[in-house]
């Protein structure tokens, strides 16, 4: 799991939690906002097309929206930085031309 350091990111129960769920973490450098770039990008993708867009009853419901939009992002959303293919799409391309190879 990547972060800034916020300390909500340094605090003790988010280490344990990310042991307990098999997760490493990685911090970026003090004070280098671009280390944190793709991560900022896709929550404020996520804020503007699904978040800000909906209101969420409860806890469950906002967690399968993030479930259902991380699906879609990854499965179906065009990106602009990918020739206008999905991340599984242009990962699929990098497979075929590597086995090519």
């Amino acid at each position: 799991m990547h972060s800034d350091r916020g300390t909500q990111y340094t605090a003790h129960d988010m280490a344990l939690a990310c042991a307990a769920h098999g997760l490493r973490r990685s911090m970026g450098a003090t004070g280098i906002c671009w280390d944190n770039a793709g991560a900022e990008s896709l929550w404020s993708s996520f804020k503007h097309e699904c978040y800000y867009r909906h209101a969420f009853a409860t806890k469950a419901e906002l967690v399968a929206a993030v479930d259902n939009w991380m699906i879609f992002y990854n499965n179906d959303r065009r990106h602009s930085a990918l020739g206008m293919r999905s991340p599984i799409d242009y990962e699929r391309t990098l497979r075929a031309t590597t086995e090519a190879s």
